[in-house]
């Protein structure tokens, strides 16, 4: 019984943890976020982050863990696959603190930057796979960077005409675009 109970306040620890280095790591970025100040924002010692995670690139990597949730798009009408996407980005990364977490720290860190990576690559990849399979890669670049420089500018730069956008609005420009990249004929 003790044992189950310790374990239980183990996870909520580590739940702090990870609850406050999100938050700090989208508000400072990762080269500002301290180990002391994710310990602070967590309610323990600092000793017990380094514990839990070793150090502040550990602790990063366990923080930046995104799910994409990409939707299947097998029922999606041809046509209507970018328009789909784009909804779903903004849906999906509405307020996420962990992507303006990993988003901040990509452009400054690479280990961030390599996770970033990853999660396009195992997460995205595989969905517009099964659109183009001959093009895959390439088009899964431009894909990500429609949707990265979205998210880059609606959620971290905070550029007034994007964030002043509703979802309709910017599924209206930004989907045709993603459409091409998905589906339209390859570039010479």
């Amino acid at each position: 019984m003790a044992s189950t109970t310790r374990g239980r306040r183990s996870d909520v620890t580590k739940e702090a943890i990870l609850a406050a280095a999100r938050e700090l790591f989208a508000s400072d970025g990762y080269e500002r976020a301290t180990i002391r100040a994710i310990a602070a924002g967590a309610g323990i010692d600092p000793a017990m982050v380094m514990r839990y995670f070793e150090n502040k690139e550990k602790l990063f990597a366990a923080a930046a863990e995104f799910d994409l949730r990409i939707p299947d798009l097998a029922d999606t009408p041809r046509d209507e696959i970018g328009a789909r996407i784009a909804g779903h980005v903004i849906d999906r990364w509405d307020g996420d603190e962990t992507l303006m977490a990993l988003l901040r720290a990509a452009v400054t860190h690479q280990a961030a930057a390599d996770r970033m990576l990853e999660i396009f690559a195992t997460q995205l990849g595989p969905a517009v796979r099964a659109i183009a399979p001959d093009d895959a890669a390439t088009r899964a670049g431009l894909v990500a960077t429609q949707v990265l420089g979205l998210a880059l500018t609606r959620y971290v730069l905070r550029l007034p005409p994007v964030t002043a956008m509703d979802r309709d609005a910017v599924v209206a420009w930004i989907g045709p675009t993603l459409q091409n990249y998905l589906t339209g004929p390859p570039s010479p």
